[in-house]
């Protein structure tokens, strides 16, 4: 053996360390149990690789939003990562220092004024986190210990008193996963408000009627994982300016960017969406989705250190240093901070610029290819995304129901999953996390019925759109040609995949 590529089992005797064809029989006869022996490193990654070999490819997974694409450099970096503990500051406090330029590299996308403490510091006020989910619990819970100050002198009440109060959050039903452990877990209220399906958007007129002395903010989606459209921000600004003017709130407004925080930036179209505003108190993004990083790369910025961030800082000490830690969990690997920075350096905003039109552009193609379908002369298709501009590079329809089909866009899904494509599909409802019911999504709309997304990243190709405007073609005419229930509901059943509705 390698005593360099084995370092984990070099102490054992080469006799006893088992081959593929044992470790293949083992797990197939033990597959809950940990094998007694050890075994070589080319069979357990032989086995892994069979393991995973039937899933969806990722470059062809357009369910997700999450990148795919890597450079042999940006990679060799990733795995330098994976041995670099980021929360002990004190033993790689260059490595902080590369997720402190980040933080400041991104607060100055997102056009962060300089706080009291930036000048201070040198830092703006934020963290580096495990995807979105993380940033956004954050930012909730920096919002819920602010109303908590708010409301205690406000009130009168005591401080066990007003632990007892419940506060509450008002957001979008098309929500991300995210803000439901948020409720869920941190003992926060929702005011979920329904938009329209003509715009899959908050309505500020909405949003004044939802707000009360409860409410600790409003959550605006900076492109909603359903069809990829913004909330308009610089609206509810103004709603959320004009409330706390009349009833004497604080109400401030967190940016849900976790998709849209790497494509507003370079979308000349779109109207301010970020700290621009003086309401916009905190803004969250995957570095994972269109800021291209690896997978568990997240971002939360704050306006300022004070009355914001300062309540979910805690200071360590015990690693052999000082130090803040802004995250829910502790320990992780340096990765995603690594593979951050290589594709700042390595895009540039030139490069990130680039990026975005291309994927508007294919978006563009795909949504041309798929209105240019139809049935008997009638569209095939009715499109439910924003269009070509100030939205994210994503492609949201349904089926027409005015062509009278047997199967609907599920059933689609899982038709063009043969032809190795996977786009996501699902009805247009949403589980309430407080109530546990199924509603509908929008106001206006059967919840009973179906859509489907298809996510345009880096990594799809001109050529990769046409194949898949062909896949499609060629599953609509398959799904033509059945003519009773029996075979559709054959079709159903043999996927048994549980479609989510979150990226």
């Amino acid at each position: 053996m390698d005593a360099k590529k084995d370092a984990g089992v070099r102490l054992l005797a080469p006799q006893k360390v088992k081959s593929f064809e044992f470790l293949n029989h083992f797990i197939s006869e033990n597959p809950g149990s940990i094998p007694k022996a050890s075994c070589d490193s080319n069979s357990v990654k032989k086995l892994i690789k069979n393991d995973i070999l039937f899933d969806v490819k990722p470059e062809l997974n357009t369910s997700s939003y999450v990148n795919v694409s890597y450079e042999r450099e940006e990679e060799e970096i990733a795995l330098m990562g994976l041995k670099v503990n980021l929360a002990d500051q004190t033993v790689y406090p260059y490595s902080y220092k590369m997720h402190d330029k980040l933080i400041n590299m991104i607060a100055r996308l997102w056009n962060c004024p300089d706080s009291d403490n930036f000048r201070e510091t040198g830092v703006h006020a934020g963290a580096g986190t495990v995807g979105s989910t993380e940033a956004c619990l954050l930012a909730g819970l920096a919002l819920k210990f602010r109303w908590r100050a708010w409301y205690k002198a406000r009130s009168g009440l005591t401080q066990s008193e007003v632990l007892r109060e419940l506060p509450n959050i008002v957001i979008s039903t098309c929500y991300q996963a995210a803000w439901e452990k948020l409720i869920k877990y941190m003992d926060i209220d929702c005011k979920f408000i329904k938009p329209s399906v003509n715009s899959f958007t908050l309505e500020p007129e909405a949003i004044r009627d939802a707000i009360d002395d409860h409410t600790i903010g409003v959550v605006c989606i900076m492109g909603n994982h359903y069809a990829g459209q913004y909330d308009p921000v610089w609206e509810i600004n103004q709603t959320v300016e004009a409330v706390n003017r009349e009833r004497g709130f604080q109400v401030g407004i967190h940016v849900d960017a976790a998709s849209g925080g790497f494509i507003a930036p370079f979308q000349k179209e779109v109207k301010p969406w970020d700290f621009r505003l003086n309401n916009v108190l905190s803004i969250s993004a995957s570095g994972h989705k269109y800021g291209a990083s690896s997978c568990g790369t997240g971002w939360v910025i704050w306006r300022e250190r004070k009355d914001l961030s300062e309540h979910v800082a805690i200071s360590v000490s015990y690693l052999g240093g000082q130090a803040d830690s802004y995250t829910l969990n502790f320990s992780r690997p340096a990765t995603g901070i690594y593979v951050q920075y290589y594709k700042f350096l390595r895009y540039g905003m030139d490069g990130y610029q680039f990026c975005c039109d291309e994927m508007m552009e294919h978006a563009r193609l795909l949504r041309e290819g798929l209105m240019a379908m139809t049935y008997n002369s009638i569209p095939r298709f009715i499109l439910l995304d924003a269009g070509n501009k100030g939205c994210l590079p994503v492609v949201a329809a349904k089926l027409n129901k005015t062509c009278n089909l047997m199967y609907n866009d599920t059933d689609l899904q899982k038709v063009l999953s043969q032809h190795s494509w996977y786009v996501g599909a699902y009805k247009m409802q949403f589980l309430n996390p407080v109530t546990e019911e199924k509603t509908a999504l929008f106001y206006d709309h059967d919840q009973n019925e179906t859509m489907f997304r298809v996510v345009i990243k880096g990594n799809i190709s001109l050529l990769m759109v046409e194949n898949l405007l062909h896949a499609i073609e060629d599953s609509l005419k398959y799904l033509d040609n059945i003519s009773d229930m029996r075979t559709l509901t054959h079709l159903r059943d043999m996927d048994q995949h549980v479609m989510s509705n979150h990226c």
